[in-house]
């Protein structure tokens, strides 16, 4: 008899430390389509783990087309950040702030405080604040200004402050002033490749209409489906600069690294938790060597 008492007790405790295992991630971009292009494969490979992913669009898009605007084309690219959430297995939210406006305000800054604190963040991933596009820009710098603010409880009292401070990272880019990206962490996602395009190509409005439009080159996309995914996998593919298979090499040994095909790759930025090697790979528990 006391065996039997004693199972569900030991069930509730291994359903516990299995769910303080999962990893919370959180990935926030300026567009509804940033997040997908950073960490698509990261995210898709910890979502079929089991791990919490969210990614978060600061502004609507409502500006990202050459035939659409204003509420309808929010509304489309909502809808198309909802199929990828669904492609991906993780959930996607997009607030309501104007494509091509956003400013590093008090106001935005409080919406990402709550995000983060309501989503429980471990990691927080954003871009970094040196970019082309003034949106991306102001994520990066509303995602520096909140990272301190969100172990702050008398700021956005509404929302519980976080016990502890998460591990911020800046997503891959080429930019090379003030200062080139460095690849701390690197994911190796050549199994989730063909996920992370599928992703990708439920933002038709932008892959295969404004993208292709604002970049001159409409002529180059396919009309057929699949002929569609080949052609963009094609075009998103990078080459693995020597710095990121130095990085590769450390955290999956020389023989895994060199086998990857595709990769996403993250700084750590100084002002979150600076973790150490273990922590690392209990968040990030597809990087084994």
């Amino acid at each position: 008899m006391k065996k039997l008492l004693l199972l569900p007790l030991c069930l509730t405790l291994l359903l516990s430390l299995t769910a303080q295992e999962k990893s919370r991630i959180i990935v926030i971009g300026a567009h509804p389509d940033d997040c997908d292009l950073k960490a698509g494969g990261t995210a898709a490979l910890l979502a079929e783990m089991g791990h919490a992913v969210k990614f978060v669009a600061v502004t609507n898009g409502d500006a990202g087309h050459h035939k659409m605007q204003g509420r309808a084309l929010a509304e489309r690219r909502y809808a198309e950040t909802q199929e990828v959430a669904r492609r991906l297995g993780i959930q996607y939210d997009v607030l309501d702030n104007h494509d091509g406006m956003l400013t590093p305000s008090l106001e935005v800054r409080l919406q990402l405080i709550r995000k983060i604190r309501e989503w429980k963040a471990e990691v927080v991933i954003a871009p970094r604040p040196n970019d082309y596009h003034p949106d991306h820009r102001y994520t990066g710098i509303l995602v520096q200004d909140a990272a301190y603010m969100v172990a702050v409880p008398n700021i956005a009292y509404d929302v519980p402050a976080l016990q502890k401070n998460p591990v911020f990272l800046y997503a891959r880019d080429n930019f090379q002033r003030p200062n080139p990206f460095r690849p701390d962490i690197v994911v190796d996602i050549t199994t989730v490749y063909k996920k992370k395009i599928y992703g990708l190509d439920a933002h038709v409005s932008q892959f295969y209409e404004w993208n292709p439009w604002i970049g001159h080159y409409e002529a180059e996309v396919p009309s057929g489906k699949e002929e569609r995914l080949e052609w963009m996998a094609r075009r998103y593919t990078e080459s693995i600069k020597p710095e990121y298979l130095t990085s590769l090499i450390k955290w999956y040994g020389e023989e895994k690294a060199r086998n990857v095909r595709y990769l996403e790759a993250f700084e750590i930025c100084e002002y979150g938790m600076q973790p150490k090697e273990d922590e690392i790979r209990r968040l990030f528990p597809m990087i084994r060597k």
